[in-house]
């Protein structure tokens, strides 16, 4: 299975400083190490302790989650990245347009739209897609095939080339007994053209080179002998081509 991996991890460089002194949560206790530590109940808290034992109270950007994965790294990242455990609680969303909060990947503010996705900074929401076939799985904020997903989503609007050709729905299985993960399919005018559906759902020209014709039984270029109806196909043209000059 294909997830939509390239989402780029945040870095400290997005780690909000809150820099308040702690006071108001006094039963976090600073360990004897120096470093970053998280609150127990709020997954985007967490604290500082220098070598002197001083405690600052931090807050990452919203949206993001403290990463407690080290304690010498002060690192916010998104939910992908970040197991919070039982620490679910949040600071209150600054929601924006298209955003749930600032910071983050979510589902398209368009329910119908499916295999796009809104990756949100600082509140602003860019519209991302999904590779084709793909949906957004927002159960782990990633583009998943819509077999492995728990979304039920069948409104994704499907591509179609000028002339109309739309990839069909279902797998195609080739002359191996296996599922064609980019089928081809017979152009209904010319032998030599024929159509491809990448990942199944995007279609495409394709064309076989001279002197061969789609075989839409071994779902390759042939010998036009080998294809019934296309025996004279090039015949056929030439003539076409010799009627008109």
């Amino acid at each position: 299975m294909f997830l939509y991996a390239p989402i780029a991890a945040a870095t400290t460089a997005l780690v909000l400083f809150a820099g308040l002194v702690l006071g108001q949560n006094s039963d976090f206790q600073c360990p004897s190490k120096p470093g970053f530590y998280p609150d127990q109940i709020q997954c985007d808290l967490y604290y500082h302790c220098t070598a002197d034992g001083e405690l600052t109270e931090k807050l990452c950007p919203d949206g993001l989650l403290f990463d407690d994965s080290n304690p010498s790294h002060e690192k916010c990242d998104t939910s992908i990245n970040v197991d919070c455990g039982t620490r679910t609680a949040q600071q209150e969303p600054k929601t924006s347009k298209g955003c749930p909060r600032a910071n983050g990947y979510y589902r398209h503010w368009d329910e119908g739209v499916c295999d796009k996705f809104v990756n949100c900074v600082e509140g602003v929401a860019n519209e991302m897609p999904c590779p084709p076939g793909l949906i957004y799985d927002d159960s782990t904020s990633s583009c998943a095939w819509s077999t492995d997903s728990k979304r039920q989503c069948t409104t994704t609007k499907k591509d179609a080339l000028t002339d109309g050709f739309s990839c069909p729905d279902g797998d195609v299985i080739g002359p191996n007994g296996r599922i064609l993960p980019h089928p081809t399919f017979a152009h209904p005018d010319d032998c030599q053209k024929f159509y491809i559906c990448r990942n199944g759902v995007t279609p495409q020209y394709g064309s076989c080179s001279g002197g061969l014709v789609y075989n839409e039984v071994s779902f390759k270029c042939d010998d036009p002998e080998n294809v019934p109806g296309c025996e004279n196909y090039f015949e056929n043209e030439d003539e076409k081509k010799n009627g008109k000059n």
